[in-house]
């Protein structure tokens, strides 16, 4: 079983796929991982992120690089909006999402182009969303925890601009999958979202049981 999690910044698509892999007892990738891993190895190596010549030369990036902290920087998030953007960046990780979400058993995967590019066949489908301000407070929250100094006005100007990028880009750009059901966690607390994403998975599941 194959569950795709779309959605854009801050607005509790990994916490809500992280959930479900845990209901469902199947393993998850957080996909933006893999782009931030580009971007923080960009940063480093002090490429330029707006090359592609230079984006594509972090993709071959270590894997230990996937557990280091410093990709949850909200500064390596921006950096990776805007590698992202490269379509041979994206030709790049597309194999290693597909050979994650074909292995045996499934599994959840999140990003922004999971139902539409990299698991378009997935059994479930679910576009993740809340309003800019609300996803604005989130990140806010979560950075000042962190001890960062920096506006809400700030933020939310981050967050419309990694809206904005995400969605013009011309390869694969952020959009809700057709078929995907919409969960907007805007008002909703973290257990309210997971028991809202476990009834629309299952009923997805129960949908595609009975066309079958």
């Amino acid at each position: 079983m194959i569950i795709a999690v779309d959605g854009p910044a801050a607005s509790g698509k990994g916490t809500v796929a992280r959930a479900l892999a845990r209901h469902f007892d199947l393993p998850h990738l957080d996909t933006g991982l893999l782009y931030r891993a580009v971007a923080y190895t960009v940063h480093r190596l002090e490429l330029d992120p707006t090359r592609e010549a230079d984006a594509i030369a972090a993709c071959d990036f270590d894997e230990l690089t996937l557990a280091d902290p410093a990709l949850r920087d909200d500064e390596v998030g921006q950096l990776a909006s805007v590698v992202s953007v490269h379509p041979l960046v994206r030709a790049a990780l597309f194999q290693r999402q597909k050979r994650f979400a074909n292995q045996p058993g499934g599994a959840v995967l999140d990003g922004r182009d999971i139902g539409t590019v990299i698991a378009p066949e997935a059994d479930a489908k679910l576009f993740v969303k809340a309003t800019a301000p609300v996803r604005a407070r989130r990140r806010h929250h979560e950075l000042t925890e962190r001890g960062r100094e920096i506006t809400y006005e700030q933020v939310l100007a981050d967050i419309r601009a990694r809206d904005a990028r995400d969605s013009a880009r011309s390869t694969a750009p952020l959009t809700q999958a057709a078929d995907a059901a919409p969960l907007d966690t805007s008002a909703l607390t973290v257990e309210a979202a997971t028991r809202r994403a476990i009834a629309l998975v299952n009923g997805r599941l129960i949908g595609r049981r009975s066309t079958a």
